[in-house]
């Protein structure tokens, strides 16, 4: 198995030859194979952002000031081994021009390639010679609505051409480029901003494409990232729209509040999946902004708590998704002058923590996380314990419902000899006995079909089992997904499903479940107080979705064979993402939610435990699997469980259970 380097050892007084990165599947590796995942911070060169040490167009103010940054930064032992460095509009804008200053009407080719030269290409250089990589962003920022091939589509490209052209840039084994921060809305091919799905990344598709092409063409292979929508959060399209080329990566921000990282570790997890994890599985991702600290210092853009793995704050949980994602390079977007003052001293009892030694802001945490990455501590493991994503404790013996198509997280707590703990799902091993119901990987268990499955997970010597039960629609809160919109609750005793205003809550299937082979899906509906609209959901993971009233009613069957949306779309039963409910607020008990082939709705029993063979032998009969699909055709009753495997079938109507 490949190693996995998180951060390269530097030295703030030798230079560092750096190996040569490369895009090798979903991961950075170098010439020996080996996972690079890197670790660093970001630097801005204007007067503005570097607090005005410098001013008026000062070359040697600028690099002077800069460097003595990162020369201290390395002194007070930051493992840090790259930087994000931002060629600011600063320097190529027209002096005094009133257009937008970070966007391409004031920019000037000359002065860019000019200070391009002088500048930033000077700080690039002496970024790698104290062994730091380099991500180079263009530039401003986009501006809030963008189309393939407008003006500043086409600014980029011009910017792009003469950096990837550029002798010292173009090739360089260390530089990689960004290629640009923060689109925001792209007009769709239906014509509209603010499209959804096929419509926007179609087209962000041939807008990226078209940059990666420049640069492809001028012979240059750097390393590309590539941002997506909305400030760069929305990914997803990206997967059935990919931009193609060699050595790319996807750009990521992600701040206190983004990805449902407000609501604890569940929501933060389930929005990562669904806006991250597809492309994070074809291929590397770099969070090139990222940082939280409390609001009270308003010394950080991202405003929340370190917190804890599983529970409440943001730090504790972006790290713990991000390291078992496994692809996850990442900085902190701080101050480099602040982080330059940085001294690994926690404040005397009962003196006041400050920004940079209160642990619960990200640069007491990086620092010592980022030195972790580096040299990680031998310890002697003592204790394992598994816990659900909501942190109850999951005992040996004890089995979890499970809803199909959907994941079970886990959080895998190793304890130490010397009192250390530690969540080491990355780093732990799984090993499921019944692959066909349930795989399992770094801290999920994914489930696929009816059935039992028990998954051990070793870790430093230890293992512990976890045992599940899987169904199709569990009324149980840690099943279902509460904060799809609005902060909603469900009470498992009374089956109670608590929805705010316009609230939606119900059930996500990231991976998809398949629902084929039944006719109906069947809600069946206790006491309920709601101000005015009430419906269900069902969604396939495209932008559509299929709305069904059902105000007043105790029951709602719903045909799963015609489902059809306003817009004539059709939603495939084979692979439903989310059934949720949505309303204007208001309280439901729900009884029961199943699905069933019975034309009157009823309710099929799945769960067979004995052995039915009442009937002529000869009488032809029809065999089914329990989930209705049709295995074999008008058969002799005697025939027809020959060559079946062990398992659960349905034949001519009644519950069979073949045990040889």
């Amino acid at each position: 198995m490949l190693g996995i380097i998180y951060s390269l050892n530097i030295s703030a007084a030798v230079n560092t030859t750096l190996p040569q990165l490369h895009v090798e599947g979903r991961f950075l590796k170098d010439p020996d194979g080996n996972i690079v995942n890197l670790k660093g911070f970001a630097q801005t060169y204007s007067p503005f952002f570097n607090s005005y040490g410098w001013d008026n167009y000062d070359v040697p103010g600028c690099l002077s000031y800069n460097k003595s940054l990162i020369i201290n930064m390395q002194e007070v032992g930051w493992k840090v081994n790259f930087v994000r460095l931002h060629m600011d509009p600063y320097w190529s804008n027209f002096p005094g021009c009133s257009g937008r200053y970070e966007g391409e009407e004031c920019f000037s080719e000359t002065r860019f390639k000019k200070y391009l030269d002088e500048v930033f290409i000077p700080m690039a250089e002496f970024c790698v010679s104290k062994g730091l990589y380099v991500v180079m962003r263009p530039p401003g920022v986009f501006p809030e609505k963008i189309s393939v091939d407008d003006v500043y589509n086409k600014y980029l490209i011009q910017v792009w051409d003469i950096v990837s052209n550029h002798p010292k840039l173009k090739n360089h084994p260390n530089i990689m480029f960004e290629l640009g921060n923060e689109p925001i809305q792209i007009l769709g091919t239906d014509g509209n901003y603010g499209s959804d799905g096929d419509a926007k990344f179609v087209n962000l598709q041939k807008y990226m494409q078209a940059i990666v092409d420049v640069i492809r063409n001028n012979g240059a292979d750097n390393i590309l990232w590539i941002p997506g929508l909305a400030w760069q959060q929305s990914y997803s399209g990206y997967l059935k729209y990919p931009v193609v080329g060699n050595n790319l990566g996807y750009a990521i921000h992600l701040y206190p509040g983004w990805f449902g990282s407000s609501n604890g570790y569940m929501s933060f997890q389930r929005e990562w999946d669904s806006a991250i994890k597809p492309v994070a599985e074809i291929s590397p991702i770099m969070v090139t902004e990222m940082d939280w600290a409390p609001e009270k210092y308003d010394s950080s853009w991202g405003k929340s708590t370190t917190g804890i793995v599983g529970g409440d704050g943001f730090g504790a949980n972006f790290k713990y998704i991000t390291d078992n994602s496994e692809n996850v390079s990442w900085l902190i977007f701080t101050d480099a002058a602040k982080l330059a003052e940085f001294k690994d001293e926690a404040p005397a009892a009962g003196v006041p923590y400050t920004f940079l030694t209160d642990p619960e802001a990200c640069p007491w945490q990086a620092y010592h996380w980022y030195k972790e990455y580096a040299n990680p501590t031998a310890r002697v493991v003592t204790n394992l314990e598994i816990l659900g994503g909501n942190l109850k404790p999951v005992d040996d013996g004890q089995t979890m419902p499970v809803a199909i198509g959907s994941d079970f997280y886990l959080l895998v707590k190793a304890t130490y000899a010397d009192g250390y703990t530690d969540y080491v799902s990355h780093k732990s091993t799984y090993q499921s006995n019944n692959t066909a119901v349930a795989t399992a990987t770094l801290g999920r268990i994914t489930s696929h079909q009816l059935g039992t499955a028990k998954v051990t997970v070793s870790y430093g010597g230890f293992q512990k089992e976890v045992s599940i039960k899987t169904s199709y629609f569990l009324l149980l809160s840690e099943a279902m997904n509460l904060t799809m919109f609005g902060n909603n609750t469900f009470d498992n005793a009374t089956r109670t499903l608590h929805l705010t205003q316009y609230g939606q809550a119900g059930w996500s299937f990231p991976n998809g479940v398949d629902l084929s082979g039944f006719k109906y899906l069947v809600f069946k509906f206790g006491n309920y107080n709601y101000p005015w609209g009430t419906h269900i959901r069902i969604k396939d993971g495209g932008t559509e979705s299929k709305e069904y009233k059902w105000e007043g009613k105790k029951e709602l069957m719903i045909d799963l064979r015609t489902i059809t949306t306003e817009q004539g779309e059709t939603i495939s039963p084979k692979h439903i993402t989310a059934v949720r409910f949505w309303s204007g607020g208001g309280d439901y008990v729900i009884d029961n939610i199943y699905v069933t082939n019975d034309d009157a709705g009823g309710e099929e029993v799945t769960g067979l435990d004995n052995i039915v063979t009442s009937g002529n032998e000869n009488d032809m009969v029809d065999v089914y699997s329990v989930i209705g699909k049709l295995i074999k055709k008008r058969v002799r009753r005697a025939d027809a469980l020959l060559e079946l495997p062990n398992g659960a079938y349905i034949v001519d109507g009644k519950k069979v259970l073949i045990v040889r």
